[in-house]
């Protein structure tokens, strides 16, 4: 009589040779290898320092900058959502003053009824006049619907057509050909337009030479950003990226670092070692910082020594500190 079977015994009825499996069991077995270094890995933040060492290693001069990219330049266009038949309001005497010193196209100076004239009001006049702009005398009340909710005129306000973006690309190429070292602030996530404006006055006060925005989700250069910046976006150009991250990419490829900055960076600031070198700042939202996409282009991350009792910096006070730091160490160097 024979045995019952054990449980889950196995019960073959096989014999003889069976097909073996080509050595691929042996291979399984055998495993993936030693686990490469940190700094072998490109996604690692050890990775991404390496091979911003090999960049800066291998940009050497500062002719590597620039090269052209793939696309042809007579298809770079500013994105549509840059361009409107909307008409623009810059309020406060530094904003307008500088708007009509660099001869944007306004249509009308607006003047408070029994403003205070000092050099500045005069020297509105007086440009009005020459460049034969209309000048309008209204009341405070009426500058304080133009000027909008918590908007500040100090008498004055100007209309001026829609904020002209540049191209990235051409940004770079014109700081090449006027023979500068490009510094660029590129905004990521920033969505007040105050915060905006901060930045392009700190661009154009530690010698930065643009500033760049998403088309989508981020500020745009309107009334509050203008007075803001105190004027200085009438200097400091603002360009428009149709995605940031492949602009950021399209300009590494041409001899520009990226650095991100973020709390928890692999690289504090003071010991930051590409500030002679053409250079693009991002810069996140307070909130969420940098986008992962971001994060992952950037050459290297830059965080800003600060007390342990304070959480963040905001966006304009981080991008001030870094532009200063960047210019410190370039006028040092000089």
């Amino acid at each position: 009589m024979a045995k019952p079977s054990r449980p889950g015994a196995g019960n073959s009825k096989k014999k003889g040779a069976t097909k073996g499996t080509g050595g691929n069991g042996r291979k399984a077995l055998e495993g993936r290898g030693n686990t490469p270094k940190a700094e072998d890995r490109a996604w690692h933040v050890a990775g991404k320092r390496k091979a911003a060492q090999e960049r800066y290693a291998a940009a050497g001069g500062k002719g590597r900058i620039g090269q052209k990219p793939s696309s042809p330049s007579q298809n770079r266009r500013v994105p549509s959502s840059a361009t409107s038949n909307d008409t623009e309001t810059v309020t406060g005497r530094n904003s307008v003053l500088e708007a009509l010193r660099t001869k944007i196209p306004a249509t009308t100076l607006y003047i408070a009824q029994r403003v205070e004239m000092d050099d500045r009001v005069k020297e509105m006049l007086a440009i009005a006049r020459h460049r034969e702009i209309p000048v309008l005398e209204v009341t405070r009340q009426e500058l304080d619907r133009m000027a909008g909710f918590d908007g500040v005129h100090q008498g004055v306000a100007l209309k001026v057509p829609p904020y002209e973006y540049a191209h990235p690309q051409d940004l770079l190429e014109q700081v090449i050909d006027r023979g500068e070292v490009p510094l660029f602030v590129a905004l990521d996530g920033i969505t007040d337009p105050r915060n905006l404006g901060a930045i392009i006055r700190s661009t154009a006060a530690f010698g930065g030479q643009g500033v760049i925005l998403p088309q989508r989700r981020s500020a745009s250069v309107n009334s509050a950003a203008w007075k803001t910046s105190a004027g200085a976006a009438a200097r400091v150009p603002v360009a428009l990226a149709s995605n940031l991250t492949r602009q950021l990419s399209e300009f590494k490829k041409q001899g520009v670092f990226v650095l991100g900055l973020d709390g928890g960076g692999d690289v504090s600031l003071p010991a930051l070692e590409l500030a002679d070198r053409p250079v693009v700042i991002v810069v996140g939202s307070e909130g969420k910082g940098l986008s992962r996409l971001v994060t992952e282009t950037c050459d290297q991350i830059v965080s800003i020594p600060i007390s342990a009792a304070t959480e963040s910096l905001n966006a304009g006070i981080a991008a001030s500190v870094a532009l200063y730091q960047v210019a410190t160490l370039r006028n040092a160097q000089a």
